[in-house]
């Protein structure tokens, strides 16, 4: 597609070029008879100074050519690193809940460290989705986890993962409907409660699982 634009913009200078050629020789062709009017401009400098025109359009066209092309070279990576995270923090939620349903003692160390991912990877998607909520409806600072607090909190993270994964806002933005543009609005607000709850529990499992392994 990109080589398609490039050489899209590349054509239009040629076409362009040609056109002004053609309206060139045809005003010589319509012009009056020889030694009718003024004599013709033979200034040697105005071919010169045609000629780096052109050249200045085409070395701007290869400019905005190599700027779109890094553009979309990084619109692909976030596009990538988005996808990545998506599926990991789904992968990790789903290990929490496989163990949690086997009612497995709690491994201090295991959680922190997947609570630990799951902080960074969904920090990582807030980069791109800058998810915010209104000041009214901001939580105020948790406290501390208590031990017993452990597994709900462990559960209410796994909801939250859940919730925010399954959101349309997420697995329909492709194809949203122009009618539905207030649903979505109320969908991407959804999406972002889950992804800062998300962010904020997760920091605070992954602390708290930390003092109890023992860590610092």
């Amino acid at each position: 597609m990109h080589k398609r634009v490039v050489s899209g913009k590349l054509a239009g200078l040629v076409v362009a070029a040609m056109i002004l050629l053609c309206v060139a020789a045809s005003a010589l062709a319509q012009g009056k008879p020889v030694g009718a009017g003024p004599p013709p401009n033979n200034n040697p400098n105005v071919g010169d100074r045609i000629r780096q025109i052109d050249e200045s359009r085409l070395r701007s066209a290869e400019v905005d050519a190599g700027t779109e092309e890094r553009n979309q070279k990084l619109v692909q990576a976030a596009i990538v690193n988005m996808k990545e995270d998506y599926k990991r923090i789904q992968v990790l939620r789903n290990d929490i809940a496989r163990n949690l349903v086997a009612r497995k003692p709690i491994e201090y160390k295991l959680v922190s460290e997947q609570t630990a991912e799951i902080n960074k990877r969904a920090s990582r998607l807030n980069v791109y989705m800058l998810a915010r909520v209104p000041d009214e409806e901001k939580p105020n600072t948790a406290d501390e986890l208590k031990d017993e607090e452990m597994v709900g909190a462990l559960v209410k993270l796994c909801k939250l993962i859940d919730s925010f994964t399954e959101n349309p806002a997420l697995k329909n933005a492709a194809t949203v409907n122009s009618k539905d543009v207030a649903k979505s609005r109320e969908d991407k607000a959804n999406a972002d409660r889950d992804l800062l709850a998300i962010i904020k529990l997760s920091a605070h499992i992954q602390k708290k699982s930390g003092s109890l392994n023992g860590s610092p």
